[in-house]
């Protein structure tokens, strides 16, 4: 089982200003959101995870490896992270070599790039364009292709950026897919991320940051059952729990649970009977 260690872990971009403090985690291999409105240090947290800042002090392992022993290109071949603005990851003229790109560096085969390149635009459904330019692409499907980069890697842990960024329905509905066949492929997978109902849908785990600290850790269902706590950290509710608040009931965060609580209280209560 993939797994991550943090300890004791701290950093600040100037010496006055901490953005982590002492940190202490452990991320095992449920589906796990990591939330705190902005600046309250997820960006800066993933960015360590995947080596591209060094810790000021304490340790982060990676299946038992301090990133800190390994270089970025070495860490690369387990942790893939899909950034929030794709702009920022693609850089080829066609989608087919944008996406073997990674592939070919881990593997250095160019038949085995293309085969695993192919499957992953099979995945998020834009295998149709793979000899497109993605810079003629809207930005929800360059979005896709900078996901199928990733999973062209066959990395152990990908963390997703922001994903669900210029979505609509079928596009998180797509990438939630991603997510749950990648945890059943025993994948660990991280998002950062402000879409509450789509952390509520597809997240087993939510981490707020609050200030560079665990503010709360627990399953969707405990931390948004919080919602004042929520509030205190300059979160929104899923729509649904807002709901189910509002009306003073048990807090409900899908919708199914929400149309299933009120079809057993209706089915409790029986029939309305006419006046």
């Amino acid at each position: 089982m993939n797994r991550i260690t943090v300890r004791d872990l701290s950093f600040s971009y100037t010496k006055d200003i901490p953005i982590l403090k002492k940190l202490n985690l452990e991320i095992d291999d449920r589906k796990t959101a990591i939330v705190g409105q902005n600046g309250a240090g997820k960006t800066t947290f993933v960015k360590l995870l995947k080596g591209l800042l060094k810790p000021v002090s304490g340790k982060i392992l990676i299946n038992g490896t301090d990133v800190s022993s390994v270089t970025v290109a070495e860490l690369s071949k387990q942790v893939g992270m899909v950034f929030q603005n794709p702009d920022d990851q693609i850089f080829k003229n066609k989608i087919i070599d944008e996406v073997m790109f990674g592939p070919i560096n881990i593997f250095k085969d160019k038949e085995k790039a293309r085969e695993n390149a192919v499957k992953a635009l099979e995945i998020v459904g834009m295998v149709d364009k793979l000899e497109e330019s993605p810079y003629d692409l809207g930005l929800s499907e360059r979005k896709l292709i900078s996901i199928a980069s990733v999973l062209a890697m066959e990395n152990e842990i990908i963390i997703l950026d922001e994903p669900t960024i210029a979505q609509d329905s079928w596009g998180k509905r797509r990438i939630g897919e991603i997510i749950n066949r990648l945890r059943d492929q025993g994948k660990l997978v991280i998002t950062i991320i402000h879409d509450m109902d789509f952390v509520a849908d597809y997240f087993e785990r939510v981490i707020v940051l609050r200030h560079g600290e665990v503010y709360l850790d627990g399953t969707a269902q405990e931390v948004f059952a919080q919602s004042e706590k929520i509030r205190e950290a300059y979160l929104e509710l899923p729509h649904v729990a807002q709901l189910s608040t509002m009306e003073n009931d048990e807090v409900r965060i899908t919708i199914r649970d929400y149309v299933e609580a009120k079809r057993g209280k209706n089915e409790k209560n029986g029939p309305v009977k006419a006046l």
